[in-house]
C-alpha cells in the first residue's frame, strides 16, 4: 500500500494560504498608498469600509471551497443546473446581510444600500465562483488522467503476461517434439539437448518474470534454440546464424524474438529443397536489427494446428504494445523464400 504523500498536501495547503494572504493584502496595500481619500468620507469612515471589505473576503474564501469541493461535484457534475443557481443565488444574498452587518459595525449611521452593495459584491463573488470551478475541473481532469494512465499500465502489464504465457508453452511443446525425435533416433545427442532444454528452461521460468532483460541473455537464449534444433536436423537443413553485439547490455523485453526463430524452423523444414535457414542479430548503439529467412515450399498444403500462427500474432501485438512507433517489422514472401526483418529503437 503506498503511503500518503504529506509533503505533497503541505505544498498545496501552503500556497493557498499565501494565496489567500496576498489577496487580503491587496486592499489594505492599495489604501495605505491613496494619500487622498475621497472629499465625501473621512478618514475613519474609509478605514471602517476597508475593515468590512477585508472581513468580507474571508466569506470568499468559504465560497471558493464550497463550490469546488461541494457544488461543482454535486450539482455541475450531474448537470443540477437549477439547483445549482437557486444555491449561488442564495449565497450571494447571505453576502450581502454579512455585508451590511460589517458595515454597521465599523461606520454606525452609514446609510447602507442594497443596490450599491450588490454591485460592489458581484464582481469579487463571480470571480470567485468562475475560479473554484475551473480549478476544480482542472483538478478532477488532472486526477481522472492519471486513474486513466494507471488502469492503462495495469492492463498492459496484464495483456502482456498473457501474450508471454501463450508463447512460453507454444515453445516447450516444439521442444518435446525435438527430444522425442532423438529418442526414437536413439542419438547420442540426446543427454546435452536435456541439458541445452534445462538452461532454456531456467530462463523461462525465472528471467522472464522480469520487464527487461539484457541483449545478450536474449541472444544466448536464441543461441541455445538453434544449437537444439541443429542436433536434431544435422546436415539436413543450412543453419547460418550471425549475431553481433556492440552493447550487450541493452535490454529487451524477454522472449521477443525467439517465435521469429521457432517459426522458421517449423516452415523451412521437411518437404523442401535444399532447406535454409539464416538468422542474424545486430546492435549497435541504441537500435537493434534482427532478421530470419528460410526457404519454404508455396506448393506445400499443410494443415494447421492449434498452436500455429500463435507466436509470430502475439510478438506483432507485444512490439506495438511495447514500442509503439520504435518498431519495425516487415515480413516478405517471395521467391520461395520467407523472411521477417524488425527493427528497434532500444530505450
Amino acid at each position: 500500500m503506498k503511503a500518503p504523500d504529506y509533503s505533497n498536501k503541505r505544498i498545496k495547503t501552503l500556497t493557498h494560504v499565501v494565496v489567500w494572504v496576498i489577496v487580503f493584502s491587496l486592499p489594505y496595500i492599495l489604501y495605505k498608498s491613496n494619500d487622498r481619500p475621497p472629499h465625501t468620507m473621512t478618514e475613519q469612515e474609509k478605514a471602517g469600509f476597508l475593515y468590512a471589505n477585508l472581513l468580507t473576503n474571508v466569506f470568499w474564501v468559504g465560497m471558493f471551497y464550497l463550490n469546488a469541493f461541494i457544488l461543482v461535484p454535486r450539482l455541475i457534475y450531474r448537470k443540477q443546473i437549477l439547483l445549482y443557481v437557486a444555491i449561488v443565488l442564495a449565497c450571494f444574498c447571505v453576502t450581502i446581510v454579512l455585508h451590511m452587518a460589517l458595515l454597521h459595525l465599523f461606520n454606525r449611521g452609514h446609510v447602507f444600500s442594497y443596490f450599491r452593495s450588490a454591485w460592489f459584491n458581484v464582481g469579487p463573488f463571480l470571480l470567485s465562483l468562475a475560479i473554484s470551478t475551473t480549478w476544480q475541473m482542472w483538478s478532477d481532469k488532472v486526477k481522472a488522467d492519471k486513474l486513466a494512465q494507471q488502469k492503462q499500465q495495469e492492463n498492459l502489464k496484464t495483456e502482456l503476461s498473457f501474450l508471454r504465457s501463450q508463447i512460453s508453452p507454444h515453445f516447450v511443446f516444439n521442444v518435446l517434439n525435438n527430444i522425442v525425435a532423438l529418442v526414437r533416433l536413439k542419438s547420442d545427442a540426446l543427454e546435452p539437448t536435456v541439458m541445452k532444454l534445462s538452461s532454456l528452461m531456467q530462463y523461462m521460468l525465472y528471467e522472464t518474470n522480469e520487464e527487461k532483460v539484457a541483449v545478450k541473455t536474449e541472444a544466448d537464449y536464441l543461441q541455445s534454440y538453434i544449437d537444439l534444433q541443429q542436433q536434431r536436423f544435422g546436415n539436413k537443413v543450412k543453419i547460418s546464424t550471425a549475431i553481433h553485439l556492440s552493447n550487450e547490455w541493452n535490454e529487451i523485453e524477454p522472449m521477443l524474438l525467439i517465435p521469429f526463430v521457432e517459426n522458421a524452423f517449423k516452415h523451412g523444414v521437411g518437404m523442401i529443397e535444399n532447406p535454409q535457414i539464416d538468422i542474424r542479430l545486430l546492435t549497435q548503439a541504441n537500435m537493434l536489427a534482427f532478421s530470419v529467412s528460410n526457404r519454404y515450399n508455396p506448393a506445400a498444403t499443410e494443415t494447421k494446428d492449434k498452436t500455429s500462427g500463435i507466436g509470430l500474432a502475439n510478438v506483432r501485438r507485444r512490439l506495438n504494445l511495447l514500442y509503439g512507433d520504435d518498431q519495425q517489422l516487415k515480413i516478405v514472401k517471395e521467391n520461395n523464400w520467407f523472411e521477417v526483418s524488425l527493427t528497434i529503437k532500444l530505450r
